[in-house]
């Protein structure tokens, strides 16, 4: 692996830098308050062809890898995690496995549109009553002649109120747990297709969180994403994938902490001096700085692995375990570091505190990443 970005990677990560903080940075607190997602940052995200990081230019795409959306995350999540969470799900959860095990009617079909923004994409798999237990998912699948016809329900569903093509995952039959699961590409403006209650979050407010629910909704044969039964194992790729982004997430999310509690403790005076200069301080911002480098290289590895085609599930794991917990103690730390201040929302690092938590829960739980790791390890 090499750790010196290329010319075109410095200039994604310069652009993604700048548009993030002069145009996301800006609402991104108003749009916290108001929990509603910003289009126009989305917007800006396709003109500047960031929706299609891992499309093939054959269908209007960059091209550019799993390690340069991983630079391009690290700065907008940095600015909004709420605009980076969607434009993450975007190009990890739906883009990548329409390229990976879309046929290739299905690829001129939706790509080049996803790629202009005209369809934002959603990947639903949770339901209500099945999260880290996917092979249990209840919404079922049954074949009628040219289509088949879903019902069931969804729930924490990243895009929900806007998205223009749904990856679903539903099973022919609950008895066969995993090898009944099949994934469907779903437009939601099919009949049957429901947008249920907006979630109030924590944090991540501004991301759009639905339920879905599938009312004898009928998806053609030839909207089938893979063949029948495959559904699990494009799932478990594609979180693969999604567990990077959401490492590049939490590391974008753990820089704007470390970055405002240097700002702040290098203006902030206590006792007659900058509290920068107390080594309470000065450990914090130390800890912070190794932890975000630390998991940047967990998983700009990941990113490379998964780039070459080659078994990165155990480092994908890492990175997402690894990165979540240090965006979690920084964004504490930094809560710490402004005192008082920290605990108000004059400032950002108290949005940093909600938005962190998250990474620590979806495309997999630390609790999931670690069984992952440890079977890895143990060859179980």
């Amino acid at each position: 692996m090499d750790f010196q970005l290329s010319e075109e990677q410095q200039l994604i990560q310069k652009t993604a830098h700048d548009f993030a903080e002069n145009e996301i940075k800006p609402r991104a607190r108003q749009a916290d308050r108001t929990e509603s997602m910003p289009m126009k940052n989305l917007q800006g995200l396709a003109e500047l062809g960031f929706l299609g990081f891992l499309v093939p230019e054959a269908y209007g795409g960059a091209e550019l890898g799993n390690r340069a959306l991983c630079l391009a995350l690290e700065e907008i999540n940095r600015a909004c995690a709420s605009t980076g969470v969607a434009l993450s799900v975007h190009n990890s959860l739906v883009s990548g496995p329409l390229v990976k095990f879309g046929s290739e009617e299905q690829k001129k079909r939706y790509l080049p549109e996803m790629v202009r923004g005209e369809r934002f994409g959603a990947y639903a798999l949770t339901e209500p009553g099945y999260g880290s237990d996917a092979v249990s998912i209840q919404t079922k699948a049954e074949r009628k002649g040219d289509v088949y016809v879903l019902n069931g329900q969804k729930a924490w569903i990243t895009n929900g109120t806007f998205a223009g093509l749904v990856i679903v995952f539903a099973t022919l039959d609950p008895s066969l747990r995993s090898k009944g699961i099949t994934a469907f590409l779903v437009d939601p403006k099919t009949p049957g297709f429901n947008v249920g209650k907006k979630e109030l979050k924590m944090g991540i407010r501004a991301s759009e969180t639905t339920e879905l629910s599938f009312d004898d909704l009928e998806v053609p044969v030839e909207n089938r994403l893979g063949e029948e039964g495959e559904g699990f194992k494009i799932a478990m790729d594609t979180l693969n994938g999604g567990r990077i982004g959401i490492a590049a997430q939490a590391i974008g999310i753990a820089r704007a902490c470390m970055e405002d509690s240097r700002d702040y403790a290098n203006q902030r005076e206590q006792f007659g001096k900058k509290i920068a200069d107390f080594q309470a301080i000065q450990w914090k911002v130390a800890d912070m700085a190794v932890g975000i480098e630390s998991a940047r290289l967990l998983a700009h590895k990941a990113a490379w692995l998964r780039d070459q085609g080659l078994d990165h599930t155990q480092a994908a794991a890492m990175a997402k375990l690894c990165a979540s917990e240090v965006a979690n103690q920084a964004a504490t730390d930094a809560v710490q570091v402004h005192g008082g201040a920290g605990y108000c929302q004059d400032f950002d690092v108290e949005r940093y505190f909600r938005d962190a938590k998250i990474t620590e829960i979806y495309e997999g739980t630390s609790e999931i990443q670690r069984l992952v790791i440890a079977r890895s390890v143990l060859g179980a």
